[in-house]
């Protein structure tokens, strides 16, 4: 009998049964899940679950997609009021360098997956490690499926204020995960002129969008 890593016997990540995620879901009368097949399970999991669809028109439909399975996330725009100053990163990311970005080099927030903390410890986590702030209350933003199509990724967005003292120089970063980031502060107005040209990560917009319209630095 072919014993598979990840299924029967755990992987490197200590995981076994990764082929029935999405079996038992019945919340969706109109998905019946009928197989689940793991296409990868190196770090994270690369499933394609073939199931029917009802659709409009009555009819079921089978349907197979591709889902990639990351874990959920946290991102937090660090901000000060009375400076009126943002506090980014900048890393190099090769998804966005091999599609098109002149360098790879992305101004984002700070941001990282949960692992097994609650999303307010594990942003907490990622300030202190990516910016080297050691943030006191979050606000919760809102949380958003970022690409619905293909990731399964849930990012729970927060946002902060800092203080020009809470800055620990601008080298960061988890050395042994490979971990390379500046930190980057900027003037909020000149960041906000920034996107769709210098900010160009998702998260980021989204959330310097939040802090004009309804955050921080709305306009009374």
């Amino acid at each position: 009998m072919r014993v598979t890593a990840g299924i029967d016997e755990p992987d490197r990540r200590g995981r076994t049964g990764l082929h029935l995620t999405g079996r038992d879901l019945t919340r969706n009368p109109d998905i019946v899940v009928r197989d689940v097949e793991v296409l990868a399970n190196d770090w994270y999991v690369l499933r394609a679950t073939t199931f029917d669809q009802r659709h409009s028109d009555g009819n079921w439909r089978t349907e197979r997609r591709e889902t990639y399975d990351r874990g959920d996330g946290a991102t937090i725009l660090l901000y000060d009021t009375a400076r009126r100053t943002v506090l980014l990163t900048r890393q190099f990311r090769f998804p966005v360098y091999v599609n098109g970005h002149p360098d790879g080099m992305l101004l984002e927030t700070a941001a990282g997956l949960l692992d097994e903390d609650d999303p307010v410890a594990a942003i907490r986590r990622e300030a202190v490690e990516e910016t080297g702030v050691e943030v006191g209350e979050v606000q919760h933003v809102f949380d958003v499926f970022m690409s619905p199509g293909s990731v399964t990724e849930r990012l729970h967005f927060f946002a902060a204020p800092y203080r020009h003292h809470d800055l620990r120089g601008t080298s960061h970063g988890v050395a042994d995960e490979g971990e390379d980031i500046e930190t980057v502060e900027l003037d909020a107005d000149d960041a906000r002129a920034r996107i769709g040209t210098d900010i160009v990560d998702a998260k980021t917009v989204m959330l310097l969008q939040w802090a004009f319209l309804d955050g921080p630095f709305r306009l009374t």
